[in-house]
């Protein structure tokens, strides 16, 4: 029996359902538990195989780094790679650094920058916690996991089943063929032209911190460390 006729098959196990709904709940249950003191934060998306040294890991660490001066937490993905990096920026200004770790069979490990982890192994529980205590998002250049975040996020915030947060794309040389595509979308009538403002594209770490501050809120809550 090949492998994929053995995870459908065991996929319809009765048994195996209760214990993962059980599994499901634990999780949420955590998150909501562990997260519900967090102050505003701005999650950060990106590749986890960017290496330290590499252009978008430098910046994705000083973009974590300010966002932490200006008080918000910093959400991650927990790993490795640009990941990493923004945790990393979080953690020496002394901010809070939020790392939702998912367990995968490689690649993924929680990095040493994060002073708030959390375990997930469900996906959608762990996007669950992305956007219920992220109030921007901050994308990186990534690959597929990168991109199912971005496009989660668009289309809660499309539907309406979030606010309108906003959504930056750092790397206009990587971003803008992405863009191009959803002009694409737009012209065969697939979404709405309003539907493209809904990110910003940008090269300023600077243009990036304001752009969030000023389509959120005032930060009443200071997510620093105590030390």
């Amino acid at each position: 029996m090949k492998d994929i006729q053995k995870e459908f098959l065991e996929n319809r196990n009765k048994n195996k359902d209760i214990w993962r709904l059980f599994r499901i709940v634990s999780e949420f249950t955590e998150a909501f538990d562990e997260l519900y003191d967090l102050g505003p934060a701005v999650a950060i998306f990106g590749s986890a195989r960017a290496k330290q040294g590499d252009f978008y890991y430098e910046k994705a660490y000083e973009i974590g780094k300010s966002f932490a001066k200006e008080g918000y937490a910093v959400i991650t993905g927990g790993g490795p790679g640009i990941m990493e990096a923004a945790n990393k920026g979080a953690f020496e200004a002394n901010g809070v650094s939020v790392g939702l770790n998912i367990e995968l069979p490689h690649e993924q490990h929680l990095n040493p920058y994060v002073n708030l982890p959390l375990n997930f192994r469900y996906f959608f529980t762990r996007k669950v916690s992305f956007v219920k205590y992220a109030v921007g998002f901050v994308v990186m250049p990534g690959g597929y996991g990168t991109l199912d975040e971005l496009f989660e996020s668009l289309v809660l915030i499309q539907t309406r089943k979030i606010g309108q947060f906003p959504v930056v794309l750092y790397g206009s040389e990587f971003w803008l063929e992405i863009v191009d595509f959803l002009k694409f979308l737009v012209k065969r009538g697939y979404i709405d032209k309003e539907d493209i403002e809904l990110v910003k594209v940008s090269d300023s770490i600077e243009e990036v911190v304001d752009y969030i501050k000023k389509h959120t809120f005032t930060i009443t809550n200071n997510n620093k460390k105590d030390v």
